[in-house]
């Protein structure tokens, strides 16, 4: 009897040590899942949607930079009138994404950047109307001087703050997925030891507890997948063309001027070509908006086939086109690059069962020949094309066929 007696309180005991360790195992697997939650969220939803907004902001902000470069470029009014509207529209974007930070909180050091941050977009805001106000007043001169010497330098500084702040927040986000790592690893450990000590059914909670954490991990695997991938997509379409997939004019600058710095640096010469399309808005009017993107597209593809794979072709906008020719010897291999290309374009296509011609007026310009910068170049270039248009360049140019249509 007190053998039986005792067997049955060794067994009430170890029946409730199982009891409690089951508890045990529950209450620490709810209450890590539940810190892991917290993590999770930090990492996915607090610190990657700060990153996105100083990102979107930072585009917004080159937007507003082009356009007003655009306006100090442009000399018909309707155009630098659309350009200003840009620009409004940049710098309402600008002010929603910096609001939208603000309004999530920040920590001190967070505060202290994004302060100097504001007193920076001030400036720019400041010399960005003065910009303005001298391009209203037709002082285009002075509005281009201000914008080279000014505007463009406190525009890098930004840029520069913005990616700290960025750098910032990746710190932060790195520093929650660690911990959220750790607790993962913990609960993992605790589980196991649990559920070894409370035999098959400690195994059961946890096996059910692993599934439910590797559910999470798989969340936040697809979170940061999805999240690289909208990043990728942003910087594709800050930098390219959306119909041709080309380079656009932000990106062609960039590449023009590393390739001035290389040949002013090494000794060299850079050329480029301005390619605009003869006829291409009778093409639009008459067979459609469809029919003349398709053309775009096309001559993308020519123009990138017509050249070396150590030059460029970006889309500047409509049916204008340019091409960088690094480490030319000079005029030369512009009007040979020329010839090929309008020999290129020269060859007949269909588009949705009609047989359309492409042709173009190309200009030329070489530096530092026609230009020392990247502004002198494309408007020499411009300037070349629209001699070429106007059936006025020179003899040698004038004898190629493009000139012919």
């Amino acid at each position: 009897m007190l053998l039986q007696r005792g067997i049955s309180l060794t067994t009430g005991a170890a029946f409730i040590a199982l009891i409690a360790l089951i508890f045990g195992l529950a209450f620490n697997s709810l209450l890590q899942l539940q810190t892991l939650g917290t993590q999770i969220h930090t990492v996915v939803e607090y610190h990657n949607r700060k990153i996105d907004l100083i990102t979107q902001t930072q585009v917004a902000s080159h937007l507003r930079t082009d356009s007003l470069f655009r306006m100090v470029l442009a000399d018909d009014p309707f155009e630098r009138d659309a350009l200003f509207l840009e620009y409004n529209r940049a710098g309402f974007l600008v002010g929603s994404g910096r609001n939208a930070l603000r309004q999530m909180g920040f920590t001190p050091e967070e505060a202290r950047v994004f302060n100097d941050q504001t007193r920076l977009v001030t400036h720019i805001e400041s010399t960005q109307d003065r910009v303005v106000d001298l391009l209203q007043a037709g002082k285009a001169a002075e509005a281009h001087q201000l914008f080279v010497k000014i505007a463009i330098p406190i525009q890098k500084a930004f840029n520069l703050q913005m990616a700290d702040m960025r750098n910032l927040y990746h710190q932060a986000n790195l520093i929650a997925q660690q911990q959220a790592q750790q607790t993962y690893q913990r609960a993992f450990l605790l589980t196991l030891i649990f559920g070894i000590a409370a035999t098959a059914l400690a195994l059961l909670v946890a096996w059910r507890t692993l599934k439910k954490v590797s559910l999470n991990s798989q969340q936040i695997h697809e979170h940061v997948v999805a999240l690289e991938d909208s990043r990728a997509a942003l910087r594709q379409e800050a930098t390219h063309d959306p119909l041709t997939g080309l380079a656009n004019r932000r990106l062609f600058y960039d590449r023009l001027q590393q390739a001035i710095r290389h040949a002013l640096r090494y000794g060299g010469k850079v050329g480029i070509l301005y390619v605009d399309l003869d006829r291409f808005k009778a093409i639009n009017d008459q067979h459609g908006h469809h029919v003349g993107d398709a053309v775009l597209t096309e001559v993308a593809k020519r123009l990138t086939s017509s050249i070396r794979d150590s030059d460029s072709v970006a889309r500047l906008g409509g049916d204008e086109f340019v091409v960088l020719l690094e480490g030319v010897q000079g005029r030369g291999d512009l009007l040979a690059a020329t010839h090929k290309i309008e020999q290129e374009l020269n060859t007949g296509t269909h588009f949705y069962g009609l047989e359309l011609e492409i042709a173009a007026s190309i200009g030329q310009a070489l530096y530092p020949d026609d230009g020392e910068d990247e502004d002198a170049l494309i408007r020499a270039a411009d300037a070349a094309m629209y001699r070429v248009k106007s059936g006025s360049e020179s003899d040698l140019q004038a004898r190629f066929p493009f000139n012919e249509f």
